[in-house]
């Protein structure tokens, strides 16, 4: 058994070799935090891994793509398929259900912040690279 950083090292040169996108789909609690929000839709999660599968997500542009502060992560700026926009869109789906956009941003920075923490344990084994991916809070 080897440490996740070698892991990862492995899936990065994997996906590098064979020119793969790699995508992360939130399965879990959307719209807000655990007892406001819901659960992510089965519906909707199998249409975004149809739509990894038959190319959908690799089609849209790069403009219709931007970053989501503090994770760094690529969201769409346009619709997949039936999924409501805002589903993709964590902020927009927290305003629809009520709460603020600076509810979100305080929630996105403490789970950045125990990320962070939680990390440390692990840093001095990953690459400079990998350390500077994590979230920015």
């Amino acid at each position: 058994v080897w440490h996740p950083y070698v892991y990862a090292e492995m899936l990065a040169a994997k996906l590098e070799e064979h020119g793969a996108p790699a995508y992360l789909v939130n399965t879990g609690w959307v719209g807000g935090p655990y007892g406001t929000g819901s659960r992510c839709s089965l519906k909707y999660t199998r249409q975004l891994i149809d739509s990894i599968h038959d190319g959908t997500l690799a089609k849209i542009p790069e403009s219709d793509w931007e970053e989501m502060p503090i994770f760094g992560l690529k969201i769409p700026k346009v619709g997949i398929k039936d999924v409501p926009k805002e589903l993709l869109r964590p902020v927009d789906s927290w305003v629809k259900n009520g709460k603020t956009a600076e509810d979100f941003e305080k929630s996105a920075k403490e789970l950045a912040r125990l990320f962070q923490k939680n990390f440390k344990e692990f840093e001095d084994k990953c690459s400079k690279a990998v350390v500077e991916a994590g979230p920015k809070a």
